[in-house]
């Protein structure tokens, strides 16, 4: 019962592996959520039972819940059962989103179609959602932290305004969370990500030429990820740092964590934007 319980949602691949798998590595007893159950192979691979052995591979526990985020009552659902088998909830990471195949198209908006703003239906609204639901497990969880991966989107163009809405939601939502979760000691933060070394970007890796190669240098791992989370969590000035956009290689600085092979993951703030910071109006 004094195991750390986490959850992070949007695991059968990416990001949210990665970050799933060091946590339970670092001792978490990691719930995640995913879609793929692997009757529908996906072209990047993936699946909860592949996750699932991840986390057993690098010596953590934890379980998967097929989710669909896009289906509120799915969410909830996997909110009560943490509920039934852990009563607590130490750590939230909102991380699955929807990522349209015209994403990363050239073009105005208005060319695209009206799918693009799946990414905020699954993202936006899928984390107040599933924070929505988590809520009464948190309270009950020792040092309460939810994190919302999102990104330099938030404030400058990146992949459109559908993309940069749906982040800036993301970052807004921390900072207004932060609010309502400070009286019961739940710290609420947004951390940008860099270019992520995904199944979905390794490509871009040995390919010249393409519109991201000035941000392969410095690239996180997801399981880079993973750590930072965790020692946001531990951090005894996380409270300090509640309703703050916070940049994931910056804090990995501050922590001294590097990559498995001793590299650095490189801050973008000075080529692309400063996070917001939030302000202290508050209206009822």
């Amino acid at each position: 019962m004094n195991q750390k319980v986490a959850l992070v949602t949007g695991a059968s691949r990416g990001v949210g592996k990665g970050i799933a798998i060091s946590l339970a590595r670092l001792g978490y007893y990691v719930y995640f959520t995913a879609r793929s159950d692997g009757s529908n192979a996906h072209p990047l691979g993936g699946s909860i039972k592949e996750t699932e052995v991840a986390i057993r591979e690098a010596g953590g526990d934890g379980a998967g819940i097929k989710v669909d985020h896009a289906r509120d009552e799915e969410a909830i659902a996997a909110a009560e059962l943490i509920k039934e088998r852990h009563g607590k909830l130490d750590l939230l990471v909102n991380n699955a989103a929807a990522i349209p195949r015209e994403l990363t198209k050239p073009g105005p908006f208005f060319e695209k179609s009206l799918d693009l703003l799946r990414i905020v239906d699954v993202g936006a609204r899928s984390h107040y959602v599933m924070t929505h639901a988590a809520a009464p497990i948190l309270v009950k969880g020792e040092r309460p932290l939810v994190v919302f991966t999102s990104s330099f989107g938030g404030r400058c163009y990146l992949h459109g305004p559908a993309y940069g809405m749906g982040k800036a939601a993301v970052d807004k939502m921390a900072m207004d969370m932060a609010v309502d979760f400070r009286p019961f000691d739940i710290a609420s933060i947004s951390l940008w990500l860099g270019f992520v070394r995904t199944e979905r970007n390794e490509p871009l890796f040995t390919m010249k030429g393409h519109a991201y190669e000035h941000l392969t240098d410095g690239a996180e791992s997801p399981e880079l990820l993973g750590e930072v989370i965790a020692g946001l969590h531990r951090d005894e000035a996380r409270m300090e740092r509640s309703g703050r956009v916070l940049i994931a290689a910056e804090l990995a600085a501050e922590y001294g964590i590097v990559e498995a092979d001793g590299s650095a993951p490189k801050s973008h703030r000075a080529m692309l934007c400063d996070p917001p910071e939030p302000v202290s109006v508050k209206i009822d």
